[in-house]
């Protein structure tokens, strides 16, 4: 299965739509309905790609399968890093799809940025994407108490990171 990450182009921007608009498709990221009228003039703007918050199609076989997410942030005054997300179309999942593209997104990110840590959470009943997350080569941190407000409450989240000199898994 041929899986490679590249800039989201103009036409699919449609397809992040979706993840705002449907909750079936959004999954576990569904935290209700919200406007994403940001989302063609940010592409219009620059192409999803900040040094801040950048956005990559997941591209399966020549086909759009979802999307990458890398967001900087910082511990402390020097502790620079990334956390990641991804979601995929329905059709998509477990498929192995996801470790892979979260794999390759990593190592992108360590050999383009001055980083030494990325970090992924994930929702508690998340359990695919926890396993995900392990196949990519990222270790359970902990937990986060009351991380996200999604379905009316507050909810608990799992902390995974990987950091540079930690293995990389065959992909």
């Amino acid at each position: 299965m041929e899986i490679r990450l590249r800039p989201i182009r103009a036409d699919e921007v449609a397809m992040l739509h979706r993840f705002h608009h449907e909750p079936d498709v959004a999954g576990h990221n569904w935290v209700g309905f919200r406007s994403d009228s940001h989302l063609a003039r940010e592409h219009a703007e620059h192409g999803f790609l900040t040094e801040d918050l950048s956005r990559l199609a997941v591209e399966v076989e020549g086909e759009p399968a979802g999307l990458v997410t890398y967001l900087k942030g910082r511990f402390g005054v020097r502790g620079d890093y990334y956390e990641i997300g991804i979601a995929l179309l329905p059709e998509f999942r477990g498929r192995g799809i996801g470790w892979r593209a979260q794999a390759m997104l990593t190592a992108y990110l360590f050999e383009h940025m001055p980083i030494q840590r990325v970090q992924a959470g994930t929702a508690v009943e998340n359990v695919a994407e926890q396993k995900s997350l392990v196949k990519a080569g990222f270790r359970l941190e902990g937990v986060v108490r009351s991380a996200e407000f999604r379905a009316g409450q507050w909810r608990d989240g799992m902390l995974y990171s990987r950091l540079r000199d930690d293995p990389a898994p065959e992909l």
